[in-house]
Formats: C-alpha cells, structure tokens, sequence
C-alpha cells in the first residue's frame, strides 16, 4: 500500500463526493481515481479493497466534520448555558451545510451497513465513539443536562440533519434556530424543571 498521505486524503475526500453523489452503488475504485483526477488503478495502490476504503472513508468525514479548534475555543469562552448548547447546535448545522457531502456520505455508509455486516459493525463503533466523545465534551465542559437528554438531542439533531440534506424545504416553515431553541429547552430542561 502506498504511503503518500496527501495523495491517501485527496482520494478519500474523492471517495466522499463519489459516495454523496452517485451513493453506494457508484462507489468503486475507478470512479474514485476519475473524481480525484488520477489515473486509474491509482486507488487500488491505496486501498486493498472497497471495504477498506469504507473503513478510511468513516475516519475522514470525522476530519472533516470536526470543528475548527481556534472556533470551537471561541466559542467556549461563553458561560456553560442552554445558550451555549444552543449556539453549538447551530454550529453543527452550519457545518453540515458547509460540508454537505460527509454527512450524504454517513448516510450512504449508514445504508451499506444494512447490508454489510462487517461494515454495520465497524460503523456501530464508529457512531458509539462520537457520541461518547459528544457527551463526555458537554459533561466536561459543565453544559447543561444529563445523559439521557443529550442522547434525545443527538437524535433529535440527526433527525433534523436529515431532513436538511434531503427536504430542506420541509422544515423552511420552521426555521431551524427556533426548532434547534425548542429541542435544547425541552431536551435540556433547567435544574428543577
């Protein structure tokens, strides 16, 4: 396997607009190296297999979708608050809209596991960790709530991500800063609610 990891990255991000665009079906080496822009059989230098491009594929889209650590810092300055949980709800959602692939590709990749088993097993893990890491960042930081609410918020979040990749114009009436105020209110209720 080749070792060159910028060329690795530009064939992984490659993977992830295939996979966005063409889903899990027009995933294939060949249609990697025609989006990276290299000749073929270039991937397969990288990649043993398809299922291992899968693998790498889970791995960058966290790269890609973790937040930028001096915005993220600024943003902590804050008071822990439901305001605080409210603004970070809303930076996960600005950063879906910027980066709309990775999260088309996490459901493409959702959808393969139904039918891959060791796929499913490799993407349970991979869920189960960022939401691990989600809930010990909010615990740690002293955000409100407890883990049953932030589990409900992640659902709620991933339900609404959804919605904006694939019927944005379903929830336009309802202005997703007023549902994400709503969730964190009724998810994350103040201490005696």
């Amino acid at each position: 396997m080749r070792q060159n990891p910028a060329r690795r990255t530009a064939l992984l991000d490659a993977a992830i607009e295939v996979l966005a665009r063409e889903g899990s079906r027009g995933l294939t080496l060949r249609a990697v190296d025609k989006e990276a822009g290299v000749p073929t059989g270039t991937a397969s230098n990288y990649f043993a297999h398809r299922a291992d491009m899968l693998g790498q594929v889970m791995a960058r889209t966290r790269e890609r979708l973790t937040p930028d650590p001096a915005e993220l810092a600024g943003t902590m300055t804050a008071e822990p608050s439901h305001d605080l949980v409210r603004t970070l709800m809303r930076q996960v959602v600005d950063r879906m809209r910027r980066d709309r692939s990775s999260h088309l590709a996490l459901l493409e990749l959702r959808l393969e596991a139904t039918r891959r088993p060791e796929l499913h097993t490799e993407l349970a893990r991979f869920f189960g960790e960022e939401l691990d890491a989600n809930i010990g960042f909010h615990v740690g930081s002293g955000l409100p709530g407890d883990r049953t609410g932030l589990i409900l918020l992640y659902l709620a979040m991933q339900g609404l991500i959804v919605d904006e990749l694939t019927v944005p114009e379903l929830l336009t009436p309802h202005r997703t800063g007023e549902l994400i105020d709503a969730m964190v209110a009724r998810l994350l209720p103040a201490d005696g609610d």
